[in-house]
């Protein structure tokens, strides 16, 4: 991997009161109960409404920051609750994630989970790789599938919260939406970011959230 490769988390919304999902994450409630708050501030810019075939959508700084989030990526990293609600043993191999035959990751993309399962190759150059070893093993193969590109990290929560703990993320931009979600998952429960070498370094007010980004400290 070159030195200019980074792993990367990039619009991640986030709730007033930290959190970055609801709860009971269900087929109805993806990402958990009232958790799509946190994203309304995606699904109105034109990044979104193309990746979902509608046309229009607002042209402004989300929109900016938002395409700017999918540049130079050439690995992601899932947990297992991101790539769908089935839980435990894969029952079939009939789900195949949220986002239909062509799903917008378009690269190598890694699913952290406890049970294995084929890799998964869909539309538009996403195969899904289930990654039943831990978050270093699904970094080491994101870094070789990106060469000098950079590696996203998709979420969700849990899965965001074990990499920052492990001092993995290098940049790390949250949308923060200005709604109160009350409960679900919390970012930073336990999390000490100051002590672990993170560090403020731009915010940037768009139309519908505030954009923080976040740098780890060699």
């Amino acid at each position: 991997m070159s030195a200019a490769s980074r792993v990367r988390v990039l619009s991640f919304g986030v709730s007033l009161d930290g959190f970055g999902a609801g709860p009971d994450q269900s087929l109805e409630h993806p990402l958990g109960v009232n958790g799509f708050d946190n994203m309304q501030w995606f699904t109105h810019t034109r990044v979104w409404r193309e990746m979902n075939g509608h046309p229009g959508g607002e042209t402004g700084t989300d929109n900016e920051i938002a395409n700017r989030g999918f540049e130079r990526i050439g690995a992601w990293i899932l947990g297992r609750n991101m790539f769908g609600p089935v839980r435990g043993p894969w029952p079939d191999e009939s789900w195949k994630g949220w986002w239909g035959e062509e799903p917008p990751y378009h690269v190598p993309t890694f699913v952290l989970t406890h049970h294995a399962r084929p890799t998964l190759r869909m539309k538009g150059g996403t195969d899904f790789h289930f990654v039943t070893d831990g978050i270093h093993a699904a970094l080491a193969r994101a870094k070789e599938a990106a060469g000098d590109r950079d590696i996203r990290i998709g979420g969700g929560v849990s899965t965001v919260r074990q990499y920052l703990a492990a001092r993995l993320i290098d940049d790390l931009h949250l949308a923060v939406s200005p709604v109160l979600l009350g409960k679900g998952e919390a970012l930073f429960q336990g999390l000490d970011l100051r002590a672990l070498g993170y560090e403020c370094t731009e915010r940037v007010h768009g139309e519908r959230a505030t954009h923080v980004f976040l740098r780890r400290r060699d």
